[in-house]
């Protein structure tokens, strides 16, 4: 298996401002390349893909690095300045230093909805795509019009939706998520990773259950050919530990068959990040 999407942390050094709250008290700690190792040894995950967690090319560059000494982290998706001048120079410049795989910036953290269409992001956007990296799009629902028009715009551009969009399931809430995930579903550069939804249902009294309806909603609407596991680790446990939420991810896809499990759960992400069949970076040329 290939674990999509998972973050490492640590307070102590860096400010993580949407760890504020006494919610977030759980998971503010270090979580370290040894706790990864552990947890994913543990559930049989062979490689994984290494996410950004705040506005710094620093802490990329130094997921590159980990990723570089640590053969378990397959791939990054780090942080760039979209709108700077010289990102086709940042990105070759984080590029060489590793497995750089993907960029992705915490989009549902901007009050304007239509963020991703500036010219600038626009323009940088592109740059990314031509660097042949995936995007990673980090959004709300009322974010979702935004996302599908830069599908729209940037055919050339795979992008990765995160956590379904986070659909409103401790809500029992369904439109305008639901509409929204289907029309950028119909664009075909797009996938996205079946991950963050324990977080997005009640934390302590979840069930595997309460996120059927939008499990099979993507699973429709974008196929098991274009959805990718995450565990969302270590954000997860706050409502579930790692094998719980792969536990939660199998039984939810319980209708697919051998070969379409292996696509969500391996194949499609080595392809969407550009990592060969063992889940190890392959060459971009």
């Amino acid at each position: 298996m290939i674990d999509a999407h998972h973050h490492l942390w640590d307070p102590s050094r860096r400010e993580y401002p949407w760890m504020a709250g006494k919610a977030l008290d759980p998971v503010r700690r270090p979580y370290t390349v040894d706790d990864l190792r552990a947890v994913t040894t543990a559930a049989g995950v062979h490689a994984t893909v290494l996410v950004q967690t705040v506005s710094s090319e620093e802490e990329t560059a130094e997921f590159l690095a980990t990723a570089v000494a640590e053969p378990v982290i397959a791939g990054v998706v780090g942080w760039v300045d979209l709108a700077a001048p010289d990102v086709a120079g940042r990105l070759a410049e984080l590029a060489s230093r590793g497995p750089l795989a993907g960029i992705r910036h915490q989009v549902e953290n901007e009050p304007d909805d239509d963020w991703l269409l500036r010219p600038e992001i626009m323009a940088g956007l592109s740059t990314v795509a031509s660097a042949g990296l995936a995007y990673d799009l980090l959004v709300r629902p009322a974010q979702l019009p935004a996302a599908t028009e830069v599908a729209l715009r940037l055919p050339e551009l795979r992008l990765v939706l995160d956590h379904a969009a986070k659909p409103p399931i401790a809500a029992g809430g369904w439109e305008p998520w639901a509409s929204g995930v289907a029309a950028l579903a119909a664009r075909e550069n797009v996938v996205c990773k079946l991950s963050g939804l324990v977080t997005e249902a009640d934390w302590t009294a979840w069930e595997v259950g309460h996120l059927r309806r939008y499990t099979d909603h993507v699973l429709e609407v974008f196929g098991p050919d274009r959805l990718l596991f995450g565990s969302d680790w270590p954000v997860c446990e706050l409502a579930a530990s790692y094998e719980v939420v792969l536990d939660a991810a199998v039984a939810l896809t319980g209708s697919l068959s051998d070969a379409e499990r292996l696509a969500v759960f391996e194949h499609n992400a080595a392809r969407t990040y550009g990592l060969d069949a063992g889940g190890n970076p392959s060459p971009r040329g």
